[in-house]
């Protein structure tokens, strides 16, 4: 089978072997979950539920105020009564407003489990016999998210607008960061349901042709896949596309032009170039959505890093305090930690501890050690270019910065500022130390203030 690539980017450690290949392990529900009620990229949502509402696992606990086309829904993942509503931290660092909910049945001391496992379902939903507008408005009610990061909606990407014509779908399964292994063992779990989940969102599209893009560390798994693609009764083609094991190769423009030859223009969105792109897991939760009736309300991820006595992967209710992970599910080394990470070390979040609930986006818990992770002083930038030759968007990040410090916001823009993906290859090169993508990510919240009207 053909190895695609994009140009650029880097080779990195993968530092998958504690948790590759290991089985996605079920966390007992806890005895009591902080969900922030706005976990999408979009409008905000609304809280429908007051303290001491009782509420079901399963339930819809916040939604817009006017359902509009980027509102997502919230619901509960257990069983119990509101406590409070309040601003809680969330693993993007900015306060919350967050709904408190207490089981209200005991926590056995030896298990940490809930015992109760009431769940509230919605009908299983047919999608072949079903319109287009219901099971869009399926995918909605679910509150399903992009689960690789950015929790974009997925009812509003699969409904590209007037004149954008879509002719492939891709699956994205390359899983690039160092560390997390959780969409591996997605699809070597749950292979029937991905497939599943590609075959609801070709229907929805009318598109065709879909491809599951993985990197050759996964090649393992084209057997099993291959098996569930023939198996399955899917209205096009699907074909399985393996790229390179290089960093960032999961970033859906870089997947894109490995596996079709295009590339997504400045400004652009995938479906510029006529293609969609799905996480595994976002295709996954779309399959149980409508087979199953189930909402989001659980999460798979890594827990890993030197810091952690257990790695592996588990899958644990929306809302979980780290805090609140049994031991055997997260065993830390509390001496040696130096650092708590919510996704991969690329472009993860350090977050300041561990009273951080796990959200709809979050694809893994790293613990690092000293020897992780070690904070450098910045130096003055050399000229060297290295951030030049391995940025994957092939931006000029030396420019940008400099024209950031100058305050010369347009300048910035101008040199490619928006069309950073945040991947965290210019300052993993940088001899400088200098922290690049923490500039450029201050550089947009000062564009978004600017353009919105303020100082």
């Amino acid at each position: 089978m053909r190895v695609s690539t994009f140009k650029r980017g880097l080779k990195l450690s993968t530092r998958k072997h504690a948790t590759e290949g290991k089985p996605v392990e079920a966390v007992p529900l806890p005895g009591q979950v902080v969900i922030p009620i706005n976990q999408h990229f979009g409008a905000p949502n609304t809280c429908l539920v007051q303290p001491g509402d009782r509420v079901v696992r399963g339930q819809k606990i916040a939604e817009g105020a006017a359902p509009g086309p980027m509102t997502v829904p919230v619901h509960a993942s257990i069983t119990g009564i509101v406590k409070k509503t309040e601003m809680r931290m969330q693993s993007n660092n900015t306060e919350g407003l967050c709904v408190v909910i207490e089981a209200e049945t005991p926590v056995s001391a030896e298990s940490q489990a809930v015992t109760g496992t009431e769940i509230l379902l919605m009908p299983p939903l047919d999608y072949k016999t079903c319109g287009r507008e219901e099971a869009l408005q399926r995918v909605r009610d679910a509150g399903l998210t992009g689960m690789g990061g950015a929790g974009f909606p997925s009812h509003v990407k699969l409904n590209p607008p007037p004149g954008k014509v879509i002719d492939t779908i891709i699956a994205d399964g390359a899983e690039c960061e160092p560390y997390l292994t959780t969409d591996e063992a997605a699809m070597t779990e749950k292979p029937h349901l991905l497939v599943l989940g590609l075959a609801i969102v070709m229907k929805i599209s009318g598109v065709k042709h879909a491809i599951i893009g993985m990197e050759d560390n996964k090649a393992r798994l084209i057997p099993m896949l291959e098996r569930e693609i023939r198996l399955a009764e899917i209205d096009g083609e699907v074909n399985i596309g393996l790229c390179k094991t290089r960093y960032p190769q999961g970033g859906e423009k870089m997947l894109i032009t490995a596996l079709t030859g295009r590339e997504v223009p400045s400004g652009g969105l995938p479906m510029d170039v006529r293609c969609i792109v799905q996480n595994v897991g976002s295709l996954i939760a779309i399959a149980e959505a409508f087979s199953l009736g189930k909402p989001l309300i659980d999460r798979d991820l890594t827990v890993s890093g030197g810091a952690c006595r257990t790695p592996k992967n588990i899958r644990a209710p929306i809302g979980t305090l780290l805090t609140d992970l049994p031991p055997r599910f997260m065993d830390i080394d509390r001496e040696n930690l130096k650092k708590i990470l919510f996704g991969g070390p690329m472009m993860g979040t350090a977050v300041p501890g561990l009273e951080i609930p796990i959200q709809k986006n979050t694809s893994g818990i790293i613990l690092m050690t000293a020897g992780e992770t070690t904070a450098y002083a910045e130096g003055p930038c050399i000229r060297c270019c290295r951030c030049i030759r391995n940025c994957p968007c092939r931006l000029s990040p030396v420019i940008m910065n400099n024209s950031l410090e100058e305050g010369n916001l347009d300048y910035a823009v101008k040199a490619g500022l928006m069309d950073c993906i945040e991947c965290g290859s210019c300052s993993y090169m940088c001899p400088a130390r200098i922290k690049l993508v923490q500039r450029f990510r201050v550089g947009k919240q000062r564009l978004r203030i600017k353009q919105a009207g303020g100082a």
